[in-house]
């Protein structure tokens, strides 16, 4: 570990913790911000991902998930090892999410799709 130049926190020098799939494509249920006691969440248009720099690995946010969409880093679908990458890439851009917010209104109807990684959109919530 080191801490981050000029400040007391701690960086950690370790992979992705926890993970946001495709799963919360669309969806973007803050259920799990509510619970997270380091605002490791980070908020895109339609999907929410955790920064590694953050995360402290407690748990706290996968039961929290309605549509499952959050692992350990070693858990992680084959099929989804994409995100793990993805988290950290975005996690560098997008803002921190510090409160629960009401899904999209038409999240319900997107929870049991499979197949949405198209439709992801990487830019910052406008």
């Amino acid at each position: 570990m080191r801490a981050a130049s000029g400040t007391n926190r701690v960086l950690r020098e370790v992979d992705m913790t926890f993970v946001v799939t495709e799963a919360c494509i669309k969806c973007k249920y803050t259920d799990c911000v509510a619970v997270c006691p380091v605002d490791a969440f980070r908020e895109g248009v339609n999907m929410l991902v955790i920064d590694p720099r953050d995360c402290i690995d407690c748990n706290l946010c996968v039961p929290e998930c309605p549509v499952a969409a959050i692992y350990p880093e070693h858990e992680v679908p084959a099929e989804q090892q994409e995100f793990t990458a993805l988290n950290a890439d975005l996690a560098r851009s997008w803002p921190v999410i510090t409160r629960v917010k009401a899904a999209p209104t038409d999240a319900d109807a997107w929870a049991e799709v499979r197949y949405k990684r198209h439709l992801l959109d990487r830019a910052p919530p406008r």
